[in-house]
């Protein structure tokens, strides 16, 4: 796990701030109606990596990730040897709000290398959590899987993260090992959970809440990556 453990603790574990299910597909944060904000899914492109950064630091302060970080990985999501699938969900605003649409209230990403996908990480603003977002973003990755040809999609997830691990449960992922001292500066080990099946849950319609979501640890040689989630 590469990117996902460049930063030792950005993984679908929690989806608080980043809610675990988060989203995986354009996501609605509420109604279309009175008022409330629609989201939706798209590609993060490079102008998303400063908005983006000013939600790590919100929602993972202790092991945020670096521009560079995400330059690498965005720079692999394009193109015929593409291996990253990177998104951002975006807030639209009613018709009749003051203020501008385009605010990103969310974001996930997934790397694929040799028929394994890997949750790098996903993030959700704390005012959408537990609206179905997490799950979506986690349902739109499990989908890029699908599309890399994944026969399998990797994670991990804190050991003390239980509403994202029921969360990614609920998505068919199994516990199959822990990573001692995963996430760091705080030493909290990881649950590492796979799923054998990406295709059939890419297309389940699970609009449950979201659990918070930040499975993503630090960078390091393996061509798999941690997952960072935020709860």
């Amino acid at each position: 796990m590469s990117a996902a453990d460049r930063a030792a603790g950005h993984a679908p574990d929690d989806v608080a701030g980043a809610a675990v299910g988060r989203g995986s597909g354009p996501a609605r944060a509420g109604g279309a109606e009175g008022g409330e904000s629609r989201v939706g899914l798209r590609e993060m492109r490079w102008w998303d990596i400063e908005p983006v950064l000013a939600l790590e630091q919100r929602l993972f302060p202790e092991d945020a990730w670096s521009a560079g970080m995400f330059w690498s990985e965005l720079a692999h999501a394009r193109g015929a040897d593409a291996t990253r699938r990177y998104l951002v969900a975006e807030e639209a605003a009613p018709a009749a709000a003051a203020e501008p649409a385009g605010r990103l209230v969310g974001y996930g990403g997934l790397a694929a290398v040799g028929g394994t996908g890997d949750i790098q990480t996903i993030g959700v603003l704390p005012g959408h959590r537990g609206t179905g977002l997490g799950a979506r973003l986690l349902r739109a990755l499990l989908r890029a899987a699908t599309d890399f040809e994944c026969a399998e999609v990797l994670l991990e997830v804190r050991v003390d993260n239980a509403p994202a691990q029921r969360l990614y449960e609920r998505f068919g992922f199994v516990p199959i090992g822990i990573r001692r001292g995963y996430y760091q500066p705080t030493g909290t080990d990881a649950l590492v959970m796979r799923l054998a099946d990406p295709a059939g849950y890419a297309a389940a319609a699970d609009t449950s809440g979201d659990a918070p979501a930040n499975t993503l640890p630090h960078p390091h040689p393996h061509p798999h990556q941690g997952t960072k989630s935020h709860g």
